[in-house]
């Protein structure tokens, strides 16, 4: 285009008062050309914005079987099972369409189905919850372009944290995978069952360990570093969320024993949150008293 401009102001040289309203003309014409354009743009992006990954389904993974604590999504918190707080919860997430039951266990899928949550029975062979959501997604009657995986120990999960990481997921085109974390508390630091996050400067997470990470050469937590704890909840983007059990499982995964390291090993990109959030997941049955005595404090019911 600047070609023309300058082609057409050449040719005016010669002839003044042609040259001249030529030369406005091609301008008036650029000037509208470039104002179509950017309108064509605008109303492309916004498009692109409401409705780039805007199907949203989360998905509660729960198994019956359990070498920490066998049973668990059944066991009751003040007087409720702890899958139904859960499932409570997410259905009051915005950004979901839907909130459905991954299990392998019909006791599970009885007690569920007892309360109105949907369910999908999984295989017994699912290896993590990851695994289970993808098998379910397939399952679904409908297409959903994310999956959010709510993890079912998360009693207290809350419903803005969801939102967050859909969001995070929509808006960044180029991660596959999001999550959050929140601060680390300092007696959780050496927690194996604790799962600390480092991220770089943009949002995108590093690593992931059940060890505390960074480990600085005194041995000791450093009260000034701002250390992340990882939430259990992620979501995905559903193109890659099946073909993620198909991905050879990897040696840090299998080290730590955490399906996020896997997707990292593989060179995807993962977005990551930071909540204010005072996590309450339940990782063994001394955390059943915690919880509720945490809700009785607050008036939680």
């Amino acid at each position: 285009m600047s070609w023309m401009i300058s082609r057409w102001t050449c040719a005016g040289s010669s002839r003044p008062e042609i040259g001249m309203s030529t030369k406005s003309w091609v301008l008036h014409g650029v000037a509208v050309a470039a104002a179509l354009v950017g309108a064509h743009a605008y109303f492309y992006y916004r498009r692109s914005a409401t409705m780039f990954r805007s199907r949203v389904v989360g998905i509660i993974p729960a198994r019956f079987a359990s070498s920490r604590f066998q049973g668990k999504p059944l066991i009751e918190i003040l007087g409720k099972p702890m899958i139904q707080r859960t499932w409570e919860r997410a259905k009051l997430a915005t950004t979901l369409d839907r909130v459905v039951v991954a299990t392998d266990d019909e006791k599970i899928a009885e007690c569920c189905r007892g309360f109105g949550a949907d369910v999908i029975m999984t295989a017994e062979s699912c290896r993590n919850g990851a695994e289970r959501c993808s098998e379910a997604l397939q399952k679904l009657d409908k297409k959903y372009d994310i999956v959010v995986n709510i993890q079912g120990d998360e009693p207290l999960i809350e419903p803005e944290i969801i939102d967050g990481i859909v969001k995070a997921l929509q808006t960044t085109p180029d991660a596959v995978f999001s999550t959050a974390v929140t601060s680390l508390k300092p007696e959780d630091a050496f927690d194996p069952n604790r799962v600390k996050c480092v991220v770089d400067n943009r949002g995108y997470a590093i690593y992931f360990s059940r060890g505390l990470i960074p480990f600085n050469k005194s041995g000791k937590t450093n009260p000034e570093f701002p250390y992340n704890l990882h939430l259990g909840i992620q979501s995905y983007d559903s193109e890659f969320l099946k073909i993620y059990p198909d991905l050879t499982p990897t040696p840090l995964q299998l080290e730590e024993d955490l399906e996020q390291l896997k997707v990292l090993e593989n060179g995807y990109k993962m977005k990551v949150i930071k909540v204010d959030h005072d996590a309450h997941g339940v990782d063994t049955p001394e955390d059943v008293a915690k919880i509720e005595n945490f809700m009785r404090e607050r008036n939680l019911s």
